[in-house]
This record gives C-alpha cells, structure tokens and sequence, in this order.
C-alpha cells in the first residue's frame, strides 16, 4: 500500500479518517511512529522534533519530519527537513524524490531539476522523473511568459485553515472548509476540524460572509464537500467520508489499519425536506469516490475515483443517465485526461473538461488542465500555465462567467505561497495590462561589487505570494513586469552568499515605464567573515521573534539549508542605555531566540552557537554617558552573524 497515494487522496480529496487496530508501545519513537503510520502528523511531528534534538539524530526520525511537513502540505518546512536528511548516512532513496518535489512545490526549479537528475543517476530513470523534469523545463518559460489573467486571494472567506472547491449558485457561491468553531469533530491527521460546506454572498465582486450551513448532510460525523448543485438547484451531489464501520483495511509496518474512503451522495428537494440516496457506484471497502461535476445537458456524471480498472492512481470517470433515471456504469474517461498519477476535481463549462492532474508535465503538485469533448472522446489537453497553475497544488477550477471574446472569470483553489491560510480560494479573471512597468535589475558581489550571474531572484507580491522567478543571466541582468498599483519585494539568492531583498512600491504610471534596481548578496567564503542582519528588529525590552524578524531569519535559514556545511554563531547586541548586566542578559535571551527559531526550521542545533554581548561591541562612541542621537544607538542595536566554519 502506498501512504503518498492515501494520504493525496486524503488532502484533496476530503478523506482523511484512519484508526489502528494495535497496541501502541510505552517509548516516545513508538507512538510518533504509530502516530506516523495511520497518518497522525500534527500528533506526530512534537514528538519526532523533540526525537531529533540531540547530537547524533536518527535519519529515520530526520525523514519522518520531513514527509510529515510534506503530507500536511508545508513545503518550505519539508523543504528545509528533506535537505537536512540527504546528507545524513542511510538516507532513503524517497528523501531524495521527496527533496525534489519539495523544491518543485517551492517553486526553485533549477534546483529541483538538478535533485530529480540525481535521482535518477542514483536509483533509476523513469517516466515520473521525466515528466518532474519536463515540467520543472515548462515552468521557467511559462512564469517568464505569464498569461494575462489576474487572480485575486478571496479573503473575505479565507481563514488560516482550509477553503476550497467554490461552486456558483444562485444566491453566491458554495465551498467547503475547515469550521474554525462547530463541526462535528477533529481530525487526527491536520489537528484542525472536519471539513464542512459553507456558503457566502458575492458582494462589489468579493466573496463576503462565510456561513456554516446547517442542512443534515453538514452533521455527517467525518468530512463533507465538495459539493454540486444541478442547475435549478434541487438536486445535489455531495462527497464525504463514509462515516460508518464498512472501511478499506491495510497494514503498514504490520499493524492493521482502517481507512474511511470518500462516497457520493445524491441529495434531491422534496417540498421543504431532502430525499438522500447513494451514488450507484460507491464501495468504500475497496476505493474512494466524489468530486462530482455535470455535463451541460446534465445527462452525463464525471467523478474522480481509484476505482480498479484505471490508468494509475486517481482517474476522471463518467455514468451516463439511463432511460429510467438511474446512474450507468462507470466509464474512465481515457487516456487523453488520464495518466499515471492522479486527476481530480472535474468541471465542465460547454464543451470544456477542466480538472487537476500530476501526472502529467506541470509546475508543481496538482495543476490545472482543460480538454475539450466529452465522455472518453477528449482532446487538445492543455496545462492552463501561469499565474492560474503555481509551484503548489492548484484544482477546483470553475467558470462563472465568459464571453465571446474568449475571456473567463470565475474561481480556483490554490494552497500557493501568499495565501491566507493552507487551501484558499481565489477568484480569477482576464486582466489585459495597458501600461508596461518595467523592471529592470542587477544582482552583484557585496565584497567585490562584480555581477553575479545565475542568482536565482524572486518578485514576491505584497502578501509574500511569488509573482515571477527568474535566474540573472551571464551580467547579472535580469528583468520583471510589474502591476499598476501593486507593492512588491525582490528577493535574490546564491549559493554561498547571503541573499539580500528590496522594496519597490506601488507604480500608477501615466506611461509606460522602466525602473532600474540592485541586489548586493554578501558572499560566506571564509571563517571569521561577519555581517549583520540587516532589519532584524525586538520590541523594546522583549526577546521573542516578530514576524518582520522571522522573515529576515527565514533568509539565514535558506542560506544555512542550502550551504550544509555552514557553521555560524549568532550574536545579539544592545546599546549602552540600561545596566550592563540587564543589557547582557537581554541580548543573550535574544540570541538564544533567534537560534532556537532557526532550529524550529530544520538546522541542525550543533550548526548554531547563541551569543549575548549586551553592550560591550559598540560600534561607534556611545558608551554609558555619551549623549548619542537615536540613529547612533540603533548601530549598536543588531544581530551578527559569524562564520565558524564553512
């Protein structure tokens, strides 16, 4: 049995309900591991942590945190666990795939190519690497080239946790969600509630208000939705858990374990009440069923399923509607849709099939397909390329509106870098720009103030969403086009350098117009080199990371992960207002916080010395007495970064 198939049909699916039938042992590594294997990651994972931070960590515990990250769809935490694995001895082959894919879902494509290459040098070529390979290939021109669609993070709805697969209806749209409060428990698996259906109001083109609905098929006792509703609204196709005793039995590690698949049910109005049936074609012993999606005449059913019989893992299917209302058998739509891996979230729109694949070359995760014809008659698959597909896993793609002109509107979901939460919904629309801002960029060598070519450099939205990503070209030139109105940061990284960022405001240009910045990325070559962090800040007399400082540590934490032979000390410095012994102990907690939010991260303690110095490295004259303006003390107030080793 393959955990990676179950646990991408749990996460996008709406399953998500395993339970064990062992006795777990009394050690902390047996239950994180028992915990692990029926899928347990937000229990897991304290533990596994706690399991790691010691000298001489098992690989095994290092990997299990890794996958966890990756499973729960956290994929810079994966990413920064994964590299840390596969350079520990007795790595498996499944961390280097993992670290691949993890780069891929991050966006780092050169980089991902690179590992998916080295993974196939190790352990065998095949035609998943190929595809991972052409797709890493596709997606630097496709984000070089972005198509003219603007999408927009409905974040009237979108909480931290879950929003996904909004449907249209007469009265706003559909979705379903992870209830912040209600429901009718708590996953085991994410450690956040059952999804449930929720609708909201479309208000000045904005999705507004998010109601809990309260119809029977919300009290089901696991996950519900996604859902469709026919169109006039009184029948509707329903995907849950199947919340009884009948489940799928496998093992894993020799223990027993149930798993609850999805099912489809049908819902039809009665007067006042709801009449509720079951799809034809549901077995939840032997495989999941749901995502339904309806052709335009409404007499054929698409659903995804990995019912036996397909071309892999999850495939689209289709019933055709019989002469007395019941559901044919099920056919797989073919090979032009399917493939190796897996397809889900169905939608039509005329004679257009829209749904998210893997298996075929794309950006990274799901992407977002169209086909047209119907049935098993498909052709002209087409990935819909950037910004609607991204690094991350992009499905539910609906149209609300069109015209003849070829421009669509409607919805996706999206769990991309930017978002709100984990899965959000975004609405989507043709956005033809008629004013050019051009960007235009150099990176360089701190020390030597060369150009440094081949760095990778990000533009990153306001909402830290990556907009583009490119890699400077043989002068360290590289370019962007930017949005009217539109606040944005550029990142650049190299490795053995640290990478530094600037900020560029919103433009509302009368003109077309070109705008010229520069990065400076100071290079960690040799022991003894120091820097300071720049920006790094503390509310007054506290230690604990703000979110402005852990964006700054996250960019030492890239520079540590992707340099695994790097040893720094991190140290914390005060000005000379307070007693020396309060400023000592002050900037020391400081230190020891920085580091510790570094570790949280995936480096390795013994990778990091904490050092307090309070004020006894000033760099200038302000000692105790001195008067100094406010700008001379903030030069005392930093933190520093030594090489140890490299």
């Amino acid at each position: 049995m393959n955990i990676q198939k179950i646990v991408l049909g749990l996460l996008l699916s709406g399953a998500g309900l395993l339970s064990v039938q062992a006795q777990e042992q009394p050690s902390r590594r047996s239950k994180a591991d028992g915990l692990y294997n029926r899928l347990e990651f937000a229990k897991a994972l304290p533990m596994y942590e706690h399991l790691v931070d010691v000298k001489k960590p098992k690989v095994k515990d290092v990997e299990k945190i890794a996958q966890s990250y990756l499973y729960l769809k956290q994929y810079s935490q994966a990413e920064n666990w994964f590299a840390r694995a596969i350079t520990m001895e007795k790595h498996t082959k499944e961390s280097v795939l993992g670290y691949a894919e993890t780069l891929k879902q991050n966006g780092k494509y050169a980089e991902a190519k690179q590992q998916f290459a080295n993974y196939a040098t190790q352990y065998g070529d095949s035609d998943k690497i190929r595809i991972e390979i052409a797709g890493c290939d596709s997606a630097v021109v496709w984000m070089a080239s972005p198509q003219p669609y603007k999408l927009k993070n409905e974040r009237g709805i979108n909480t931290e946790l879950s929003e996904f697969s909004a449907v249209p209806t007469a009265k706003g749209v559909l979705y379903a969600g992870e209830p912040l409060n209600g429901g009718t428990g708590t996953s085991n698996m994410t450690g956040n509630r059952y999804l449930k259906v929720f609708s909201s109001d479309v208000k000045a083109d904005n999705l507004e208000g998010a109601t809990l609905l309260g119809s029977d098929f919300n009290h089901a006792s696991y996950h519900v939705g996604p859902l469709l509703p026919n169109k006039k609204e009184d029948v509707l196709y329903v995907t849950r858990t199947n919340p009884t005793h009948e489940v799928e039995i496998f093992k894993v590690d020799g223990t027993r374990i149930k798993k609850h698949n999805l099912e489809l049910k049908i819902y039809r109005q009665d007067g006042n009440d709801w009449k509720v049936e079951d799809f034809a074609y549901n077995n939840v012993k032997e495989y999941s069923l749901g995502h339904a999606a309806l052709s335009e005449d409404e007499r054929t059913l698409y659903f995804a399923s990995d019912m036996p019989g397909g071309l892999g893992g999850v495939d689209i299917w289709y019933s055709e509607l019989q002469a007395d209302g019941s559901w044919g058998k099920p056919v797989n739509a073919g090979t032009t849709i399917n493939s190796a891996g897996d397809e889900m979230f169905p939608t039509i729109f005329g004679t257009k099939l829209f749904y998210s694949s893997n298996g075929f070359p794309g950006m990274g995760g799901l992407d977002i397909f169209v086909a047209e014809g119907s049935k098993s008659s498909f052709k002209n698959r087409q990935n819909l390329q950037y910004p609607i597909n991204s690094a991350s896993d992009d499905f539910s793609f609906v149209v609300a509106q069109a015209d003849d002109k070829g421009s669509l509107a409607g919805y996706l979901s999206s769990n991309r870098i930017g978002g709100v939460g984990s899965d959000d919904i975004y609405s989507f629309n043709y956005a033809k720009p008629k004013i050019k801002i051009l960007l235009n960029g150099v990176t360089y060598d701190k020390k030597t103030g060369l150009t440094l070519d081949n760095s990778s450099v990000s533009l990153v939205g306001l909402n830290g969403e990556i907009v583009g990503r490119k890699l400077s070209d043989g002068q360290g030139n590289f370019f962007f086009e930017l949005e009217a109105g539109t606040p944005y940061r550029i990142n650049a990284e190299h490795k053995g350098y640290m990478s530094d960022s600037i900020r560029v405001a919103a433009l509302q240009p009368k003109a077309d117009t070109v705008i010229n910045v520069a990065l400076f990325l100071e290079p960690l070559f040799k022991v003894g080199d120091k820097f300071v962090l720049e920006n790094l800040y503390y509310d007054f007399d506290k230690f604990n990371i703000r979110k402005d400082a852990s964006e700054i540590l996250d960019h030492l934490v890239s520079v540590m992960r992707d340099n695994p032979t790097l040893k720094i000390e991190l140290s914390s410095h005060t000005d000379s207002r307070g007693s020396d012994s309060y400023n000592m102990t002050l900037s020391q907690n400081r230190a020891n916080s920085a580091v510790a939010y570094i570790i949280s991260k995936g480096i390795a303690r013994d990778r990091l010395v904490a050092k307090g110095y309070g004020e006894t490295r000033l760099v200038n004259e302000c000692s105790n007495g001195v008067p100094c303006t406010p700008e001379q003390h903030q030069a005392n107030r930093r933190t520093e970064v030594e090489v140890l080793a490299f």
